[in-house]
């Protein structure tokens, strides 16, 4: 591949602990190579096969998983969700704090549909990127990480008003359990993950010290470790909970480049896969841009400055003009919270993930990485 060299170069430049990058087409990986150390305190090196928690890229599986139970009469995407999680009835919005620190909460004007949450307009956020939920969710003792009860707090607006990034799709995760009668693992094995061939993609409970560990930059340059588990909380979460490789995950954005099918073994319907691949988000809506409420997990991060974003029912942000690193408009992009990130550019029958494991998210050296894995690629388009 034409750029190698000037990819490799900008790893180098990146001061990674270790990195795993990766590009594929609809028929084959172009190009896949690991660098660095896969913790940089013990002295593991990273392995091409090396297992990342990949967090929010989890939440295009789960997107998927509703699409079929959509397709197969299970679900729809626009009734009451309410009806089958029963939490989600009659939520509250949260809209603030009076002088005395108490909560001002109203009910929803409108109900909550699974088309809301895998599009992220429900008003289901993120504690770590609001900070009026952070501060109700620290007063109620819903913070605790992989908690079920972490899911029960109010919403920041009525549902189809706003777009903001949060916990819409771990919600979308429990309505797949509620009517399959399955954990979200179980039906990923049995409907995507096991017909794909992806056999290193699962919801782990523990975290082997042989694989990718979570690092964060010390102030004198080095690295420190953090020890961190995803997969193993109180529910299988369908936002954030997997972990996988980048081969196994390139069959994944293979399978989506193809149309919904891989290797002979269709996942989702042309119809639905072409359901999956475009943009659903009201266009006086914007999507990807995040805050942060806690600046040491995760920067406020633009993906795509000076554009609108899309936002499609498969789990994917969509940018609507040329994207920052070249590619086609209408490609598809999203991440993880340790700096794990992937795009799919179906006009270059292109795709390509990079998989690092560092805090917060955001981190200017892997965004370096992941924008000249891009430019390589399209290079050799």
């Amino acid at each position: 591949m034409k750029g190698i060299a000037d990819f490799e170069a900008a790893v180098a430049a990146a001061n990674l602990p270790g990195v795993v990058a990766l590009v594929t087409d609809s028929k084959a990986t172009r190009y896949h190579r690991a660098f660095g150390m896969a913790d940089a305190v013990g002295g593991v090196p990273m392995r091409e096969d090396a297992l990342f928690q990949i967090a929010s890229m989890t939440k295009a599986l789960t997107s998927v998983a509703v699409l079929q139970l959509v397709e197969r009469g299970k679900l729809d995407l626009d009734a009451p969700v309410g009806i089958i999680l029963p939490e989600l009835a009659e939520p509250n919005v949260l809209e603030g704090f009076d002088a005395e620190g108490t909560p001002i909460l109203r009910p929803a004007r409108t109900p909550v549909t699974l088309r809301h949450l895998l599009l992220h307009t429900s008003g289901c956020a993120y504690t770590f990127m609001d900070a009026d939920l952070l501060k109700h969710a620290m007063a109620t003792g819903k913070m605790a990480a992989g908690k079920r009860a972490s899911l029960d707090l109010p919403l920041r607006f009525d549902p189809g008003t706003n777009w903001q990034y949060g916990v819409g799709i771990d919600w979308a995760g429990l309505a797949v359990e509620a009517v399959t009668g399955m954990t979200l693992g179980e039906w990923f094995e049995h409907e995507i993950t096991g017909p794909l061939g992806m056999t290193q993609t699962r919801f782990r409970a523990t975290w082997d010290s042989s694989e990718a560990q979570v690092h964060v930059r010390e102030a004198e340059g080095g690295f420190k470790t953090q020890a961190m588990a995803l997969g193993g909380g109180e529910y299988q979460n369908g936002g954030g909970g997997l972990s996988s490789n980048a081969s196994d995950y390139a069959r994944f954005l293979r399978m989506i480049l193809r149309g919904g099918e891989l290797d002979g073994v269709r996942v989702l319907s042309p119809e639905m896969a072409r359901i999956a691949r475009e943009d659903a988000l009201p266009a006086h809506l914007s999507a990807g841009e995040m805050t942060t409420a806690m600046p040491g997990f995760a920067s406020a991060f633009n993906p795509l400055p000076g554009q609108r974003g899309g936002w499609t029912l498969g789990g994917f942000l969509v940018n609507t003009e040329t994207g920052p690193a070249g590619r086609s408009p209408g490609s598809l992009h999203w991440a993880g919270i340790f700096n794990c990130y992937y795009w799919i550019d179906t006009d270059r029958d292109l795709a390509g993930v990079v998989l690092a494991q560092i805090m917060p998210f955001a981190d200017a050296g892997v965004l370096d990485t992941f924008a000249a894995l891009e430019r390589m690629a399209c290079a050799n388009a």
